[in-house]
């Protein structure tokens, strides 16, 4: 899918990402793609592939829900522009492998420097970094706020 993906967790590091790649999406007049991967705790290893268990139906439509919100409060926000198309899609399996699935033909994507998971004190999350280096296309990662203030 051309155009932005961001991926979002519902930390605050990724509605900064949401926030950033929302004003990209609408300066360059691309589409955006929102992304919320609940993380599959299980998987089954077969030589041939991995194999991960079917998605909790009620689990996917509370990360969905969860992710429109966010993304509806972004845009509600007054003198807000919007993207010329925002999807919202929620997937099952790994953040960093559903990231760059949905990306293999983007033009760019966006992450927050952490998410939700621990390790709060890692400059740049297990995601984003597993996300820049294997991308195929530009990588924006946007730090947290401290952070930011830290690099400045």
């Amino acid at each position: 899918m051309p155009g932005i993906v961001v991926g979002i967790d519902g930390s605050v590091h990724s509605r900064h990402a949401l926030e950033w790649a929302i004003s990209e999406a609408v300066l360059r007049g691309t589409p955006l793609t929102v992304l919320t991967v609940a993380q599959v705790t299980t998987a089954y290893w077969d030589p041939a592939a991995v194999w991960y268990p079917p998605l909790d139906l009620d689990v996917a439509e509370q990360a969905l829900k969860a992710a429109k919100e966010e993304v509806g409060t972004v845009l509600d926000k007054p003198g807000a522009d919007s993207p010329p198309s925002v999807s919202v899609k929620a997937v099952a399996g790994l953040p960093a492998e559903e990231i760059l699935r949905a990306a293999r033909d983007a033009d760019m994507i966006v992450v927050g420097s952490r998410g939700a998971g621990g390790f709060r004190k890692l400059l740049m999350g297990s995601v984003s970094l597993q996300v820049t280096h294997h991308a195929h296309c530009p990588v924006v990662v946007i730090p947290a706020e401290e952070d930011a203030a830290f690099i400045s």
